[in-house]
């Protein structure tokens, strides 16, 4: 590659690590990794480093994790590090004085077709959707948030039955190859910048990804059967869809359910009756059919099979899922 660009690379979660190595593996200079302080997790609130933080320790890379992006002492420290490009993978919003900082600029790896899918969880509402496509964006940051010039994309199509987190790893591997090919053209001067707006057809409305929450998680067993699947597909594995199970006696259980198959055609049910025989199958009612769960949890249990539930939870069509 010619003219490689010393780099500073920026990221957090799993994701971004697959990039990291990619630049790693390619023999790019890479003269610092920035990422999130360490944050108590688990039970014991025990201080956990970012998968990026360990993959940079493992490698010997000079590491920096600022509280805040615009501290000087913080500013002053990256300055020196006399990057050529900064790379920014699932990684927050970054202030121009940090962005504007290199030569070269700074570009965003994101995990949709921009300019669809801007926000904080472009993996999972394209599956909630019903997307059958979708892909990876490289594009140079500007102020507003996921709207600078793209410089190449990549599509990845989205199987029938595939969950957020396997399109999350296809998507992952997608976008370390398109980090590579970015800076590959970003190093020779020759970079495509195509204004988002000249993707939009007339009359079009964009679909965003804002972040999810608990409200977003909730199965509605009356809508169609082809929204419910998609919905659980969509927040597989995490943060995952759930409903609550009622007892004849009144009682409510929370269960997440993380995969599923679609019984469309059946004969029409009240949405939410549940069908089963006790030991092997769950089948709860939609608009359409029926969602046949096949791994879920009940809240405070493990994940496992609906016939490993069955088998110590004593379920019947009595009972209704709301």
């Amino acid at each position: 590659m010619p003219g490689k660009p010393k780099i500073v690379f920026m990221g957090t979660p799993g994701f971004a690590v697959a990039s990291l190595d990619a630049l790693v593996k390619n023999q790019l200079p890479v003269v610092g990794v920035i990422t999130a302080p360490d944050k108590p997790a688990g039970r014991g609130l025990e201080m956990h480093a970012s998968p990026v933080k360990q993959y940079a320790l493992e490698k010997g890379l000079r590491l920096l994790q600022p509280d805040k992006l615009k501290n000087e002492a913080f500013l002053a420290e990256l300055r020196s590090l006399g990057a050529d490009l900064f790379i920014v993978v699932a990684f927050r919003m970054l202030p121009e004085a940090v962005w504007g900082m290199p030569r070269l600029g700074t570009f965003n790896l994101h995990a949709s077709l921009l300019p669809h899918y801007r926000g904080a969880a472009p993996i999972n509402w394209a599956i909630i959707n019903g997307e059958k496509e979708t892909g990876v964006t490289t594009f140079f940051l500007q102020q507003e948030i996921d709207t600078g010039k793209i410089i190449l994309q990549e599509k990845v199509k989205i199987a029938e039955d595939e969950t957020a987190g396997e399109l999350h790893d296809k998507l992952m591997q997608a976008g370390a190859a398109l980090v590579l090919r970015t800076v590959e053209l970003i190093s020779t001067g020759n970079v495509p910048q195509t204004d988002q707006a000249a993707l939009v057809k007339s009359g079009e409305e964009l679909r965003p990804a804002p972040k999810i929450f608990r409200e977003d998680c909730r199965i509605v067993w009356h809508k169609p059967i082809d929204k419910v699947y998609d919905l659980i597909r969509g927040l597989s594995p995490y943060p995952a869809a759930y409903t609550e199970l009622l007892s004849p006696e009144g009682k409510k259980f929370q269960l997440k359910l993380f995969r599923a198959e679609k019984l469309a055609g059946m004969p029409a049910a009240e949405p939410g009756s549940i069908r089963t025989d006790g030991r092997t199958f769950l089948h709860v009612a939609a608009a359409g059919g029926y969602i046949a769960a096949s791994e879920l949890q009940l809240a405070g249990k493990k994940r496992m099979t609906a016939a490993e539930l069955l088998r110590g939870f004593p379920l019947n069509d009595g009972w209704k899922a709301l």
